[in-house]
Protein backbone atom coordinates (compact mmCIF):
# COMPACT_ATOMS: atom_id res chain seq x y z
CA UNK A 1 0.00 0.00 0.00
CA UNK A 2 2.70 2.17 1.27
CA UNK A 3 4.78 1.51 -2.50
CA UNK A 4 1.12 2.74 -4.37
CA UNK A 5 1.66 5.91 -2.57
CA UNK A 6 4.87 6.38 -3.13
CA UNK A 7 4.49 5.82 -6.69
CA UNK A 8 1.55 7.58 -7.30
CA UNK A 9 3.41 10.44 -5.70
CA UNK A 10 6.31 9.91 -8.05
CA UNK A 11 4.46 9.59 -11.07
CA UNK A 12 2.92 12.89 -10.34
CA UNK A 13 5.79 14.44 -9.51
CA UNK A 14 7.35 13.91 -12.70
CA UNK A 15 4.64 14.58 -14.39
CA UNK A 16 5.25 17.97 -12.92
CA UNK A 17 8.66 18.19 -13.10
CA UNK A 18 7.73 17.30 -17.58
CA UNK A 19 5.91 19.87 -17.74
CA UNK A 20 8.06 22.72 -16.14
CA UNK A 21 10.85 21.74 -17.72
CA UNK A 22 8.96 21.93 -21.37
CA UNK A 23 6.69 24.37 -20.79
CA UNK A 24 8.16 26.36 -23.75
CA UNK A 25 7.44 23.79 -25.87
CA UNK A 26 4.43 22.72 -25.02
CA UNK A 27 2.81 26.19 -25.46
CA UNK A 28 4.90 26.78 -28.74
CA UNK A 29 3.54 23.21 -29.84
CA UNK A 30 -0.17 24.62 -28.92
CA UNK A 31 -0.09 27.85 -30.37
CA UNK A 32 0.97 26.20 -33.68
CA UNK A 33 -1.24 23.70 -33.49
CA UNK A 34 -4.44 26.13 -33.22
CA UNK A 35 -2.47 28.70 -36.00
CA UNK A 36 -3.02 25.54 -38.07
CA UNK A 37 -6.11 25.40 -37.81
CA UNK A 38 -7.51 28.38 -38.23
CA UNK A 39 -5.72 28.41 -41.19
CA UNK A 40 -6.83 25.14 -42.50
CA UNK A 41 -10.37 26.41 -42.05
CA UNK A 42 -9.46 29.87 -42.95
CA UNK A 43 -8.45 28.52 -46.49
CA UNK A 44 -11.93 25.48 -46.43
CA UNK A 45 -14.39 28.92 -45.98
CA UNK A 46 -12.39 31.23 -48.86
CA UNK A 47 -12.66 27.71 -50.94
CA UNK A 48 -16.44 27.44 -50.72
CA UNK A 49 -16.69 31.35 -51.22
CA UNK A 50 -14.51 30.65 -54.46
CA UNK A 51 -17.01 27.84 -55.66
CA UNK A 52 -20.15 29.79 -54.77
CA UNK A 53 -18.93 32.71 -56.87
CA UNK A 54 -18.27 30.20 -59.71
CA UNK A 55 -21.55 28.07 -59.54
CA UNK A 56 -23.23 31.72 -59.92
CA UNK A 57 -21.21 32.81 -62.61
CA UNK A 58 -22.15 29.48 -64.44
CA UNK A 59 -25.16 30.30 -63.91
CA UNK A 60 -25.94 33.42 -65.21
CA UNK A 61 -23.82 32.45 -68.09
CA UNK A 62 -26.40 30.04 -68.40
CA UNK A 63 -28.96 32.36 -68.21
CA UNK A 64 -27.53 34.60 -70.66
CA UNK A 65 -27.33 31.10 -72.94
CA UNK A 66 -31.06 30.95 -73.16
CA UNK A 67 -31.48 34.44 -73.39
CA UNK A 68 -29.67 34.54 -76.93
CA UNK A 69 -26.64 36.95 -75.22
CA UNK A 70 -24.02 34.35 -76.77
CA UNK A 71 -21.10 37.07 -76.16
CA UNK A 72 -21.72 37.57 -72.61
CA UNK A 73 -22.22 34.06 -72.18
CA UNK A 74 -18.99 32.96 -73.96
CA UNK A 75 -17.11 35.73 -72.00
CA UNK A 76 -18.47 34.09 -68.13
CA UNK A 77 -17.30 30.68 -69.58
CA UNK A 78 -14.40 31.91 -70.35
CA UNK A 79 -13.87 33.61 -66.73
CA UNK A 80 -14.74 29.95 -65.00
CA UNK A 81 -12.28 28.32 -67.22
CA UNK A 82 -9.77 30.39 -66.56
CA UNK A 83 -10.53 29.94 -62.78
CA UNK A 84 -9.53 25.84 -63.13
CA UNK A 85 -12.22 24.80 -61.00
CA UNK A 86 -12.37 21.36 -60.80
CA UNK A 87 -16.10 21.23 -61.27
CA UNK A 88 -17.21 24.27 -63.41
CA UNK A 89 -14.53 24.63 -65.66
CA UNK A 90 -14.92 21.25 -67.79
CA UNK A 91 -18.60 22.13 -67.95
CA UNK A 92 -18.09 25.44 -69.15
CA UNK A 93 -15.54 24.08 -71.62
CA UNK A 94 -18.48 22.42 -72.94
CA UNK A 95 -20.97 24.67 -73.06
CA UNK A 96 -18.98 26.45 -75.42
CA UNK A 97 -18.41 23.54 -77.62
CA UNK A 98 -21.58 22.25 -77.63
CA UNK A 99 -23.64 25.42 -77.97
CA UNK A 100 -20.47 27.06 -80.83
CA UNK A 101 -19.74 29.92 -79.18
CA UNK A 102 -16.23 30.30 -79.80
CA UNK A 103 -15.48 29.96 -83.75
CA UNK A 104 -11.71 30.30 -83.20
CA UNK A 105 -10.60 26.44 -83.55
CA UNK A 106 -7.29 27.29 -81.94
CA UNK A 107 -8.75 29.23 -79.22
CA UNK A 108 -10.93 26.75 -78.22
CA UNK A 109 -7.76 24.34 -78.30
CA UNK A 110 -6.26 26.31 -75.50
CA UNK A 111 -8.94 26.83 -73.61
CA UNK A 112 -9.17 22.73 -73.66
CA UNK A 113 -5.09 23.11 -72.70
CA UNK A 114 -6.35 24.91 -69.58
CA UNK A 115 -8.80 22.13 -68.44
CA UNK A 116 -6.53 19.05 -69.17
CA UNK A 117 -3.62 21.27 -66.75
CA UNK A 118 -6.30 21.18 -64.03
CA UNK A 119 -5.40 18.84 -61.28
CA UNK A 120 -8.12 16.50 -61.17
CA UNK A 121 -8.91 12.79 -61.06
CA UNK A 122 -7.58 10.62 -64.06
CA UNK A 123 -10.91 9.54 -65.04
CA UNK A 124 -12.18 12.85 -65.49
CA UNK A 125 -8.56 14.08 -67.59
CA UNK A 126 -9.44 11.07 -69.50
CA UNK A 127 -12.84 12.54 -70.78
CA UNK A 128 -11.93 15.87 -71.24
CA UNK A 129 -8.94 14.54 -73.24
CA UNK A 130 -11.78 11.94 -74.76
CA UNK A 131 -13.87 15.05 -76.24
CA UNK A 132 -10.93 17.04 -77.48
CA UNK A 133 -10.13 14.03 -79.23
CA UNK A 134 -13.76 13.88 -80.76
CA UNK A 135 -13.36 18.38 -80.93
CA UNK A 136 -10.43 17.37 -83.22
CA UNK A 137 -12.09 14.85 -85.49
CA UNK A 138 -14.99 17.07 -86.55
CA UNK A 139 -12.57 19.94 -87.37
CA UNK A 140 -10.47 17.92 -89.55
CA UNK A 141 -7.73 17.06 -87.25
CA UNK A 142 -8.42 13.26 -87.42
CA UNK A 143 -4.78 12.38 -86.92
CA UNK A 144 -4.48 13.82 -83.61
CA UNK A 145 -7.89 13.24 -82.41
CA UNK A 146 -6.75 9.12 -83.20
CA UNK A 147 -3.59 10.19 -81.61
CA UNK A 148 -5.43 11.00 -77.95
CA UNK A 149 -7.88 7.73 -78.57
CA UNK A 150 -5.07 5.78 -79.21
CA UNK A 151 -3.61 7.08 -75.15
CA UNK A 152 -6.93 6.72 -73.33
CA UNK A 153 -6.81 3.03 -74.77
CA UNK A 154 -3.43 2.34 -73.64
CA UNK A 155 -4.38 3.78 -70.31
CA UNK A 156 -7.12 1.13 -69.90
CA UNK A 157 -9.63 3.93 -68.45
CA UNK A 158 -13.52 4.02 -67.90
CA UNK A 159 -13.19 5.26 -71.53
CA UNK A 160 -10.90 3.17 -73.12
CA UNK A 161 -13.87 0.92 -74.91
CA UNK A 162 -15.70 4.17 -75.99
CA UNK A 163 -12.66 5.52 -77.42
CA UNK A 164 -11.78 2.26 -78.84
CA UNK A 165 -15.26 1.84 -80.51
CA UNK A 166 -14.82 5.79 -81.73
CA UNK A 167 -11.54 5.09 -83.27
CA UNK A 168 -12.85 2.20 -85.32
Amino acid sequence: MENENIDKATFSEKTLNFLKENKKKIITGLIILIIGTLCYLGLTILDNKKNKEISEKYINAGIYLTSKDFSNSKKIYKEIILSKNKFYSPLALNNIIENDLEKDNNEVLKLFKIVEDINMENEFKDLVILKKALYLIKINKDDEGKKLLKEIISRKSTWSELALEISK
